[in-house]
């Protein structure tokens, strides 16, 4: 019984003692454009701000922990995260031909960054939540609002096969561009503003 307790207290202590010395991390997101065409449109949008609305600061994305779920590597965006969603839109909008400069454009995108967090126990696994508005830029008035999600997770992950955050920058990266597609491709978005037209995009696949 005793040798049960110490056994047990020992790990605790490591566990402790591990969570302690978690190191911190950073990595850089992307945005690819999808493969095969797009529905593309006029050149009226710009992209404003984006509100952090996680709860956690604007740099946190999430954490590797051990089985025991202990975490040992926090993960960080380089940029705050809600510069990150703000220059995805942009990426976004841009391969659509939908991106104007500020100085022509009819709707503005803004919104909030309800949820992005990206973690691996056993399985990487990443999340986004975004809540878009178009505001209309001669009037103020938000013409569309909606919350996009998307999740994306990978197979278990061995320890000792190599560092995890390839995995889960490729996953986070993705999860972001598929909310984001979500939201620029909507067809009630499309519909209410009736956009249309072509424009060729600046963007190539970079950072984020």
């Amino acid at each position: 019984m005793h040798s049960r307790c110490f056994s047990l207290l020992c790990t605790f202590a490591a566990a402790v003692f591990l969570s302690s010395c978690a190191t911190d991390s950073s990595i850089t997101l992307d945005y690819v454009p999808p493969a095969g065409g797009v529905s593309r449109g006029a050149p009226e949008f710009s992209v404003g701000a984006f509100a952090n609305k996680r709860g956690l600061n604007s740099s946190y994305l999430g954490t590797v922990k051990l089985p025991v779920g202990v975490p040992i590597e926090h993960l960080n965006t380089k940029i705050p995260i809600e510069t990150v969603v703000a220059n995805a839109f942009a990426h976004a909008l841009e391969h659509r031909g939908m991106l104007a400069t500020a100085d022509k454009a009819r709707f503005l995108v803004t919104g909030d960054v309800i949820g992005l967090h990206a973690e691996l126990l056993v399985r990487p696994y990443a999340s986004a939540e975004i809540r878009m508005n178009v505001v209309e830029v001669g009037s103020g008035r938000v013409l569309f609002s909606r919350v996009y999600f998307a999740e994306r997770q990978s197979a278990a992950y061995r320890p000792g096969s190599g560092s995890p955050l390839p995995i889960l920058q490729q996953l986070t990266s993705r999860a972001l561009q598929d909310a984001v597609d979500q939201a620029v491709d909507d067809p009630a978005m499309r519909s209410q503003l009736a956009g249309g037209g072509s424009f060729k995009p600046r963007y190539t696949p970079g950072m984020l």
